[in-house]
């Protein structure tokens, strides 16, 4: 097994719960004076329950999260009120409940040119979260969910070397499923940052889980793990023989 803990609920609902209470353990134990919690968020079936729990739970917490700043690992190249918008279903779920200030919120423009978009999500990162000595801007957080071919973000089978490998934070790439036109964060940024958690639920993603975890993956989410000391991966998905 790749660098990586897996944590097994029975379904989602349970799996949301602890990652929720995990996710606010780490904003509480990051609350320094003049600290920021950047987190980069994911879309998917997951991310929708994940968000209502969150929700729930700040509610019931009364936590503080004005020290959490928002952005996205992906976002699909749509309008921010279009029903395919990542940022659209953070809003409804989080931002609107929890009354989440604006600038908290910096979403990738899925309604400008992707390219645009990318360079665009690039400065206002740089703009707020630290950075390492080598200048990378540094995530204490990114939630990512998991395909039934094992991509992750919109980082999908199939790249050519050279493209997997660009040093981009943020670049434009064309799904091999609607909508197409997409930005998402490359390899390099994540394996920067100091938590990745993957939350993988749903049928048929059996293979690409048990492919990801060998040493030799050849899927998106093995490059992830491969490039990190230590990823968290929750997941509903039954992996005994």
């Amino acid at each position: 097994m790749q660098n990586c803990t897996c944590n097994s609920f029975e379904e989602a609902d349970a799996l949301a719960n602890a990652v929720a209470n995990a996710w606010l353990k780490e904003i509480n134990n990051s609350q320094k004076p003049g600290a920021r919690f950047c987190v980069a968020l994911s879309g998917g079936r997951i991310a929708r329950t994940l968000f209502a729990e969150f929700t729930r739970q700040v509610k019931m917490q009364n936590t503080s999260l004005g020290s959490v700043y928002y952005f996205w690992a992906d976002e699909r190249c749509v309008p921010p009120d279009h029903a395919d918008s990542n940022y659209r279903v953070a809003r409804e779920l989080m931002f609107d409940p929890l009354s989440i200030a604006d600038d908290q919120i910096h979403r990738i423009r899925g309604e400008v040119d992707p390219e645009a978009a990318a360079i665009e999500a690039e400065a206002e990162l740089r703009r707020i979260a630290p950075a390492a000595p080598d200048g990378q801007p540094l995530f204490d957080l990114i939630l990512l969910g998991m395909g039934g071919d094992g991509h992750v973000a919109s980082l999908f089978p199939g790249e050519p070397v050279v493209v997997a490998s660009s040093p981009a934070i943020y670049r434009a790439v064309a799904a091999p499923k609607p909508p197409p036109q997409r930005v998402t964060l490359g390899y390099s940024v994540l394996a920067a940052a100091r938590e990745v958690w993957v939350l993988i639920s749903g049928n048929g993603k059996e293979g690409a889980l048990r492919e990801s975890l060998r040493p030799e993956g050849r899927t998106p989410l093995a490059r992830v793990l491969r490039g990190r000391t230590h990823t968290g991966v929750f997941t509903t998905v039954c992996l005994e023989s």
